[in-house]
């Protein structure tokens, strides 16, 4: 598995968001078709809600990509 550390300057970033501001996807309708079809996980559990809050620590992956919130 392909882990990439994703650094925030806020306090938090939703999660269709980090999926495509790291490049995970190309486009904001593609983010939202692999989270409704509950492909991505966060910190290990199936997370279905494209507005979820991740703050520092969090963990989403996709497939073979792990991207950890910094």
């Amino acid at each position: 598995m392909k882990e990439e550390r994703v650094k925030i300057t806020t306090e938090f970033i939703k999660l269709e968001a980090i999926l495509k501001f790291a490049a995970v996807v190309a486009t904001g309708g593609e983010a939202k078709t692999v989270i409704q079809d509950g492909l991505v996980t966060v910190n290990g559990e199936v997370c279905t809600m494209r507005g979820k809050k991740l703050r520092p620590g969090d963990r989403v992956e996709l497939g073979d990509i792990a991207l950890i919130v910094e």
